[in-house]
C-alpha cells in the first residue's frame, strides 16, 4: 500500500543530476536532452514521491521516469508509477548547457568540452590533409607532404591546424585574414578563393593557398549567423611543382625580382558557385612568359606543368570540401553557437598558456642576468625594471652573405607580454632571401608553441600577447616586387635559430631547408633535404631530420627514380658533423644524385655553407654544409657554393652535404676540439663514439678521454693514445 511522505522522513535524496535524452513522443513533441534527477533505489523510503524526468538506479535495473510522469514508493518498496497522457504533458525545454545548446561568448569554457572540441578541430584539419594527399597527383604533395591544412574563424584568425609545415601554418592566418577582408559580403555558397601573393600572407610563389568559406545554412547548426553569411574558413596550402619563372621548379638561385620566380596569383575565385575556373587559372599560370625582358636577359617561362598544378588545385578544393562537411557535422552535433564560442575558447586557452610561458621565461632570464651567466657567444640579457619583471634580451645571427638578423626581445613578466623587435635587422637584399612579414609571424608563433610544455593547439591566440616590430625596407620587411622565394626556406630557419637563442632554448640547427630543384622545359622537381638539429639542455640534437620550419618528408628513392631521370647514388648520415659539447648537435646528411639525361637544369638554394651553426653554453658549432658537382665528361669536381644553378649532362653527379647542429654545454677539461675542424671524430674502438656526450664518454672511460685530431669531414680518426691517422 501507499505510505505518507512523513513516514519516509522527508523528501527523497537526489544522488546526482544527469542529462538524459528523451524523444519527442515522450516530451510533448520536443526531442531534447533534459536535466534529470538521479535517485538510488537503496536510499528511497516508503512515501517518497519522484517526478520525471528522473532515473532510479538499482543494483540490477534502472527505471526511467519520463517528463510528466511521477512515481511513489509503496510500503513494500515498489514504485507505483502514474503515466501522464503524452498529448497533455507539458513541453519541457532543454536547459542551455555546454555541448548541446549555444554557449554564451562570455561563459567560462567547460574544460572537458574545450579538450574535446579542440581535438575535434585538429582532427578535421588532419582529415583534410589525408584527403589532399590521396587526391593530389604531384610528388611534392603526395609523397613529400609539402602541404598544410587548417581551420580559421570568420575574421581569418587561425583556430586549429594539423601538424603539417610550420612555416605555412603561421603565415596562412595573414592570407586568410586578407582574403576575408577583401571579399567580405561578396562570397556565396560554392565559391572558393586562391592566392599566393606574398603581400597578403604568402610565403613564396610555389606555395598556393586555396580558401573555402563555410556559410551559415538554413536549418543547419542553429540560428547563429544569417543564412549566406561566412561563419568559418577552411584553407589548404600546397607547394606546387612549378609555377613558371627562370628555372624549373620555380626556385631560382639568382632571382632579383618577384616576376622571375613564377606566376603571381592575386586573390581571385578559383571556384565560382561550384564551377572550377580553369581558363582564369591557366591565364594566370601563363602570365610570366608575357613579362617584358631586356636584351640579353634570360626569358621567363610560364608554368611548365599545368596539368599537375590544375590537378593539385582540384585536390586542395576537395580537401577543403571535406573540412566544410566535417564542420557542418560538428554544428549538427553541438550547435553552431557552441562551435563558434569554443573556437574563441581554444584561442583564449592558447593565449593564457603563452602568457604563463612568458612570465616564467622572464623569471629565468632575470635569474641568469643576476648570475651574470651570459657569455660572448650568446645573447645578452638586461633587467630594465626588476620590480615589474621587465627583461630585454638581444640575439643575433648572420646570413652567409653577411646580412645580420637581430632580435631585441622584451618580456614583461607582470603581464605576460613580449615584443619581438627586428628593426635592427640588415637591409633588404638584391637576392631572393628577403622574407615577407608573414614569415616572421610564422617563426614567432612556431617558437612560442615549441616552448610550451602544455598540449596547446597552435593558433592565433598564441600571438595575442605578442607584438612584432619590423623596419620597412629590411630583410624581414622587403619592398613589394623584390624576389622572396628563399625567405620562406632559408631566412625562416635562421629566424627560428635567433628566436630560440634569445630564449636560451636550443643551439642552432642546420639553418636552412637545403633546397634542391631540377628539371627542364617539360618537368620540375623540388625537394628539401634533412640536416642536423641543435642540441639543448639535457638532450642531443637529432641527426638527419627535417627540423623547425620544415616538416616535410623526402621522396622515396623508388618513387623519385621512377618518375624522374635521376639515380640516387648515396643517402646517409654525415657522421660527426654535429657540434661537440656536453650534448652533441645532430649530424647532417650526405645526398648524391646522378642526372641521367642531358639538358637538365639543377638549382641549389642553401645556407650555412659559410657560417657554421652556433653552439650554446660552451658547445661547439656544427659543421658547415657543402655542395659539389662532379662532371662525367671531364671528371672535374666543382664547388657550387650555397646558391647556384648549373646545366647538367648525363652522368653528372650533384653531392649535397648538409650542416650539422650546434652543440650545447662546454666540453670537459682536457678535451681538444679545434674550432676550425668539421668535428668528424671516432675512437678506434667505436666508430659511433662521436655521437655520445663527453659526460657519457668520461663515465665509460673512467675519466680518460682521447685527444682529437684536426681533419676534414669524414676523413679523420683519433686513436686512444693521441696518435692520428689521416686518410
Amino acid at each position: 500500500g501507499k505510505a505518507s511522505a512523513a513516514e519516509a522522513g522527508g523528501a527523497p535524496t537526489v544522488a546526482e543530476r544527469a542529462r538524459v535524452f528523451f524523444g519527442g513522443e515522450c516530451n510533448g513533441g520536443n526531442a531534447a536532452w533534459l536535466d534529470s534527477a538521479v535517485y538510488l533505489s537503496a536510499q528511497l523510503r516508503a512515501g517518497h514521491v519522484l517526478r520525471g524526468p528522473a532515473l532510479v538506479v538499482g543494483v540490477t535495473s534502472t527505471v526511467v521516469l519520463e517528463p510528466g510522469c511521477s512515481a511513489e514508493v509503496s510500503t513494500e518498496g515498489d514504485l507505483i508509477i502514474e503515466v501522464g497522457d503524452v498529448g497533455t504533458r507539458p513541453e519541457v525545454r532543454p536547459e542551455p548547457e555546454s555541448g548541446t545548446a549555444p554557449v554564451r561568448a562570455d561563459a567560462a569554457a567547460d574544460p572537458v568540452l574545450l579538450s574535446v572540441l579542440g581535438n575535434r578541430f585538429m582532427s578535421i584539419a588532419e582529415q583534410m590533409g589525408r584527403t589532399l594527399q590521396r587526391t593530389a597527383s604531384s610528388v611534392n604533395i603526395k609523397e613529400r607532404l609539402d602541404f598544410s591544412c587548417a581551420l580559421f574563424a570568420a575574421d581569418g584568425s587561425l583556430v586549429a591546424n594539423a601538424p603539417h609545415v610550420p612555416v605555412h601554418l603561421g603565415a596562412m592566418a595573414d592570407t586568410v585574414a586578407c582574403a576575408a577582408a577583401a571579399w567580405r559580403g561578396r562570397l556565396r555558397e560554392g565559391d572558393v578563393l586562391v592566392t599566393n601573393d606574398p603581400a597578403e600572407g604568402g610565403s613564396h610563389l610555389p606555395d598556393i593557398t586555396v580558401i573555402t568559406p563555410v556559410m551559415a545554412l538554413k536549418n543547419v547548426g542553429g540560428a547563429e549567423g544569417k543564412e549566406g553569411e561566412v561563419v568559418y574558413f577552411v584553407a589548404s596550402r600546397g607547394h606546387h611543382a612549378d609555377v613558371g619563372g627562370l628555372t624549373p621548379g620555380s626556385m631560382p638561385s639568382d632571382s632579383k625580382e618577384l616576376g622571375e620566380e613564377g606566376a603571381l596569383l592575386r586573390c581571385f575565385k578559383l571556384v565560382e558557385r561550384g564551377i572550377f575556373q580553369t581558363a582564369t587559372v591557366l591565364t594566370a599560370l601563363r602570365a610570366p612568359a608575357l613579362l617584358p625582358r631586356e636584351l640579353g636577359e634570360q626569358p621567363i617561362a610560364g608554368c611548365r606543368g599545368e596539368t599537375d598544378v590544375l590537378s593539385d588545385l582540384r585536390a586542395q578544393v576537395a580537401a577543403n570540401n571535406r573540412g566544410v562537411a566535417l564542420l557542418r557535422g560538428l554544428e549538427e552535433e553541438y550547435s553552431r553557437g557552441t562551435v563558434l564560442n569554443y573556437m574563441t575558447h581554444v584561442q583564449a586557452h592558447a593565449e593564457a598558456a603563452v602568457r604563463a610561458l612568458l612570465r616564467a621565461k622572464a623569471v629565468e632570464l632575470m635569474a641568469e642576468a643576476e648570475k651574470k651567466a651570459s657569455s660572448d657567444d650568446e645573447p645578452r640579457s638586461v633587467v630594465l625594471d626588476a620590480e615589474r619583471m621587465l627583461v630585454r634580451v638581444r640575439a643575433e645571427d648572420t646570413m652567409d652573405d653577411g646580412t645580420p638578423i637581430r632580435l631585441e626581445l622584451t618580456i614583461d613578466g607582470s603581464s605576460g607580454e613580449a615584443t619581438f623587435d627586428f628593426r635592427r635587422c640588415g637591409d633588404q637584399v638584391v637576392g631572393n632571401w628577403n622574407a615577407p612579414t608573414a614569415i616572421t609571424s610564422a617563426a614567432v608563433i612556431y617558437c612560442l608553441r615549441l616552448l610550451l610544455e602544455r598540449d596547446v593547439p597552435l593558433n592565433s591566440g598564441c600571438l595575442r600577447p605578442v607584438a612584432i616590430v619590423h623596419r620597412a625596407g629590411s630583410l624581414l620587411s622587403p619592398a613589394a616586387g623584390l624576389a622572396i622565394c628563399a625567405g620562406n626556406v632559408l631566412t625562416s630557419m635562421r629566424l627560428t635559430d635567433v628566436i630560440l637563442r634569445a630564449f636560451r632554448a636550443q643551439a642552432a640547427s642546420q639553418g636552412c631547408m637545403n633546397n634542391f630543384t631540377f628539371g627542364n622545359e617539360h618537368f620540375g622537381y623540388y625537394e628539401t633535404i634533412a640536416g642536423g638539429c641543435g642540441a639543448g639542455p639535457g638532450w642531443h640534437g637529432t641527426s638527419g631530420v627535417q627540423c623547425h620550419m620544415t616538416n616535410t618528408r623526402i621522396t622515396d628513392v623508388e618513387v623519385l627514380e621512377r618518375r624522374f631521370p635521376v639515380a640516387v647514388c648515396s643517402f646517409s648520415l654525415r657522421r660527426g658533423s654535429g657540434g661537440a659539447g656536453e650534448w652533441r648537435g645532430g649530424d647532417g646528411v650526405v645526398r648524391e644524385v646522378e642526372i641521367l639525361a642531358d639538358g637538365v637544369t639543377a638549382t641549389l638554394l642553401t645556407e650555412r655553407r659559410v657560417l657554421r651553426p652556433f653552439g650554446m653554453r660552451g658547445g661547439r658549432a656544427g659543421a658547415a654544409g657543402r655542395n659539389t658537382l662532379s662532371r662525367a665528361a671531364s671528371g672535374d669536381v666543382l664547388g657550387l657554393g650555397g646558391k647556384n644553378r648549373v646545366r647538367c649532362g648525363k652522368g653528372d653527379v650533384i653531392k649535397i652535404e648538409t650542416p650539422g647542429g650546434g652543440g650545447w654545454g662546454a666540453l670537459l677539461p682536457g678535451v681538444v676540439d679545434e674550432e676550425d675542424t668539421a668535428g668528424v671524430w671516432a675512437d678506434a674502438a667505436s666508430s659511433t663514439d662521436a655521437s655520445r656526450s663527453t659526460g657519457e664518454r668520461r663515465a665509460q672511460a673512467g675519466g680518460a678521454l682521447p685527444s682529437r685530431l684536426r681533419g676534414t669531414p669524414s676523413v679523420a680518426l683519433s686513436m686512444p693514445g693521441g696518435e692520428g691517422v689521416e686518410f
